[in-house]
């Protein structure tokens, strides 16, 4: 008894000595910090700025751990409750800088902007009068945000007119859209494309679901591609629309153990029948991988794409003094399957301090609800994968380089009107014109091929074989070196989608460029393909592909 009695207190005494050691250590290092910054403030040669200075070395901090965790000061708390709310107090433009110019690039749908005639490709001179032209390290999106119910007044010139006009606009809550379009792809297929994950992501997917229902709708393509998660209620939500009340949607798991929790589906469901492809991709992340993934557990529909994102963690917001807070990784989830998705092991570091993919060899099997074999730590795997063509390089470089973009200002400048988004192609004259346009524009690019050569030839420079080899490697060079016109034409058909979809976006916004893509889009076809074969559809949901 007295043996047990020692073991006890011991084990007492160490429980509550290491905590206290490990306090220590802390407030150690808080003094050494707050002594090393005064020490600085007093003596470095240039003026520190207080606030630059801790946010630096805070951020370095956190960046030790993972992306995630983050620090947001006093003057980004704006910026954090947009991305929290999906609203913010403005107009609801995209600027951008086109050879110098401070332009607009884009315009949201039914906003002020929208509704004043602000159009695509105007150039803006002025915001309030002030020159932002001229002056520079002006944030020209800054200045036109306000409170609603306020105006601004911008000075602009319209692309293929030297006229300068203003245009007042009156400011108001812009809400940044989850579902950007949704819509009918034909008589019985619809298509919802949610990109986000804010406050209201589920009520857009409930309203959106129930209106396709009302025009007929009897399959359903989910499109989470390029979602980077949000809310992971909303997630729970969406899910809800679509599973039975109670179903298990999600777990957390983390070092605090009240904060774990399992959660449900609250409401009784919309539809639990209708056939559903969800699309998704490489930066399908977060909550956008739990919508997918608890779909796939359940059987309920069928992954087309490429492989998701895999980031399986959750964080939570704590407030911090002066108005500053710290979003912080508090747990991991789990799907009903029991898989964790997390694919990048931030607690274990490479040598040269990098993170590293969770190896195939430490991933586990489980079973999705009729039995299916899925695995954990590396997103969530399709069940039809659409292998994703890389673009070539002469398309990147156009893209990037906003020559598309300049081009669609003069096509919408001396085309009025165009066919409606679906049926909108370009002929073969309009891209030979587009062609004698863009070879005179400043672009220029390397191509994988050309890298290749060069690094072969620095080898054999380096291992002293050049001069057995130049010969080859120089005719090799001719015979790949590119042209501009020549991959113009090589490349006519990927080119040409992406100058479709920027000429389509100045007449008919984010919704005609979506509605544009149906025909060529081939993990949308795909999903077509898949509702035409419905004993394939329930074939690979009972676990034979």
């Amino acid at each position: 008894m007295g043996g047990y009695r020692n073991s006890s207190i011991q084990y007492l005494a160490f429980s509550f000595t290491d905590p206290g050691e490990r306090f220590f250590e802390i407030a150690k290092n808080l003094d050494i910090y707050a002594t090393l910054f005064k020490e600085l403030n007093r003596y470095y040669v240039d003026e520190i700025n207080p606030n630059k200075t801790i946010k630096t070395s805070i951020d370095a901090m956190l960046k030790s751990f993972d992306p995630y965790t983050v620090y947001y000061a006093e003057d980004d708390i704006e910026d954090y409750m947009t991305m929290t709310t999906g609203k913010y107090n403005g107009i609801g433009v995209i600027i951008g800088s086109l050879k110098g110019k401070n332009t607009i690039m884009l315009i949201d749908e039914g906003t002020p902007a929208e509704k004043s005639g602000l159009k695509i490709g105007d150039e803006i001179l002025k915001i309030d009068g002030v020159d932002i032209k001229s002056r520079k390290g002006i944030d020209p999106g800054k200045l036109i945000k306000g409170q609603t119910g306020t105006t601004v007044k911008l000075t602009i010139k319209r692309y293929g007119s030297d006229k300068v006009e203003d245009i007042i606009v009156s400011r108001d809550v812009v809400k940044m859209k989850n579902v950007t379009y949704y819509g009918m792809i034909n008589d019985e297929v619809g298509y919802i494309d949610l990109k986000d994950f804010n406050s209201t992501a589920s009520k857009e997917v409930r309203t959106a679901f129930q209106e396709l229902k009302a025009k007929g709708m009897k399959k359903l393509v989910l499109d989470l591609r390029e979602n980077p998660g949000g809310l992971l209620n909303m997630a729970v939500d969406i899910c809800n629309v679509f599973l039975q009340k109670d179903s298990e949607i999600v777990s957390t798991k983390g070092k605090v153990q009240d904060w774990n929790k399992t959660y449900t589906a609250l409401n009784p469901p919309i539809d639990t029948e209708i056939p559903i492809s969800v699309l998704t991709n490489s930066r399908s992340a977060s909550a956008a991988e739990i919508v997918a993934g608890v779909i796939q557990d359940y059987d309920r529909g069928v992954l087309i794409g490429q492989r998701s994102f895999g980031k399986g963690l959750v964080q939570i917001t704590r407030d911090l003094s002066y108005n500053t807070k710290l979003k912080v990784t508090t747990a991991k989830y789990y799907i009903p399957s029991g898989r964790c998705i997390q694919a990048i092991d931030y607690s274990h570091r490479n040598p040269d301090g990098s993170a590293g993919k969770l190896p195939d060899s430490l991933k586990k099997a489980f079973k999705t609800k009729s039995g299916r074999i899925v695995y954990d730590g590396g997103g969530v795997s399709p069940d039809i994968e659409v292998e994703k063509q890389p673009a070539p390089m002469v398309a990147v470089a156009l893209s990037n380089k906003n020559v598309l973009f300049e081009y669609a200002n003069k096509y919408h400048f001396e085309h009025p009107t165009i066919k409606p988004a679906k049926e909108f192609t370009l002929s073969d004259a309009d891209y030979q014109d587009f062609t004698k346009w863009a070879v005179s524009q400043e672009y220029d690019y390397t191509t994988q091929v050309e890298r290749d050569l060069a690094s072969l030839e620095a080898s054999a420079r380096k291992e002293k074989y050049f001069d057995n080899v130049s010969e080859q490697l120089n005719a090799l060079k001719t015979k790949i070196s590119h042209t501009k016109e020549s991959d113009l034409l090589k490349f006519k058909e990927e080119i040409k989608t992406l100058l479709e979809q920027e000429i389509v976006v100045h007449y008919y916004l984010q919704k005609g460029t979506r509605e544009q893509s149906f025909a060529k889009d081939p993990e949308i076809q795909e999903a077509l393909k898949l509702f035409r074969d419905m004993n394939r559809y329930k074939t690979i949901l009972k676990g034979n592909k």
